[in-house]
């Protein structure tokens, strides 16, 4: 559904088109500094219109809290925060209305919804909705602060098969057309021991949230799918001391479900951005005839792009869930 999390618990509400998009965060301690200006840093990096290559579709994104926050800190009751919509053109898709997107979810979502839903922008399953993600994860990140130097960074290390992130742009310049990327999570200072086997192992998840971000394809910790084809002998990570320090990372920090004490690194697929500019040639659901058309609207040519942020937030937000349930588990112990 909507909501994710056991003790950090988040719940998503919204579409692209909407008055709002906003979320609830659920068991978020009392007593954390909160204002707006904390979001403003990972907001900006989320934004289009910005960096080459992304939408020129700009939101202010001033984060309105509506309950949770009381003299600049946090209560312990749900905290829920809103981003508006401002800067909508709807009209847009009220001309393609017809013809379902090929790669976007208009068609299933029509199919489950029964043609009810807002179909604008992609309505609730925009990726508009990853500014909610964000601000929940500055609000993890803090947890996480909490608990140690615990630090969370993602990187775009390809775009369009380059590693020459401008390369790989100019690529869809000159084609007319849109490219995906790989993004790269390295998570540093994680305690020994966060994950729950077996269907809540930290792959488990960090997959399970990381597949909340639209357009993510594919995902892989450590070596990844390159483990496949290697000896494992060659493989292991052998323990160099006491601490849990290995000699090599092919597991990524995580053996057996648990964080092994070394770093998280894990990278995720991001197809190309589904609303291209180039002609395509899909179903009219209305004639029943397949006819050439093309996107209309305002969409990144490369939605890698601004991925990072959100990748860190989902992240922050699965740590600070799995070391408040740690917490717990050792009050009670």
């Amino acid at each position: 559904m909507n909501s994710f999390g056991t003790l950090y618990r988040l719940s998503i509400f919204g579409e692209s088109h909407g008055p709002a998009v906003g979320i609830t965060v659920d068991g978020c301690p009392a007593g954390i500094n909160l204002s707006a200006d904390d979001f403003s840093s990972d907001i900006e990096r989320r934004k289009g219109g910005i960096q080459k290559g992304t939408t020129p579709r700009t939101e202010a994104d001033i984060p309105v809290f509506l309950s949770g926050v009381f003299n600049g800190k946090t209560t312990g009751a749900p905290l829920t925060i809103i981003f508006e919509n401002s800067n909508t053109r709807s009209s847009d898709y009220e001309k393609q209305k017809d013809i379902p997107r090929p790669g976007h979810a208009d068609f299933v979502a029509s199919q489950k919804f029964g043609g009810y839903e807002d179909y604008r922008g992609g309505g609730h399953f925009s990726g508009r909705l990853t500014v909610c993600l964000v601000a929940a994860g500055v609000i993890a990140k803090k947890l996480l602060s909490v608990y140690g130097e615990i630090n969370c960074q993602a990187t775009l290390i390809e775009a369009g098969a380059e590693k020459d992130i401008e390369a790989g742009l100019q690529k869809a310049i000159d084609a007319k057309d849109s490219i995906g990327g790989i993004v790269e999570c390295r998570v540093n200072g994680l305690p020994i021991g966060l994950g729950e086997p077996f269907f809540n192992s930290l792959e488990s998840l960090i997959s399970h949230a990381v597949f909340a971000i639209p357009a993510i394809r594919g995902i892989e910790f450590g070596t990844g799918f390159a483990a496949a084809s290697m000896f494992g002998s060659d493989h292991n990570d052998a323990l160099e001391d006491k601490s849990g320090k290995t000699r090599t990372n092919h597991a990524g920090g995580v053996v057996g479900g648990l964080t092994n004490g070394n770093e998280l690194v894990f990278r995720v697929a991001v197809k190309p951005t589904s609303s291209t500019p180039k002609e395509q040639h899909s179903l009219n659901i209305e004639t029943g005839k397949m006819e050439d058309f093309s996107v209309k609207g305002r969409h990144d040519l490369c939605i890698a792009l601004r991925v990072p942020v959100v990748l860190e937030a989902v992240t922050a937000c699965v740590l600070a869930d799995m070391l408040l349930q740690s917490q717990s588990i050792k009050r009670i112990v």
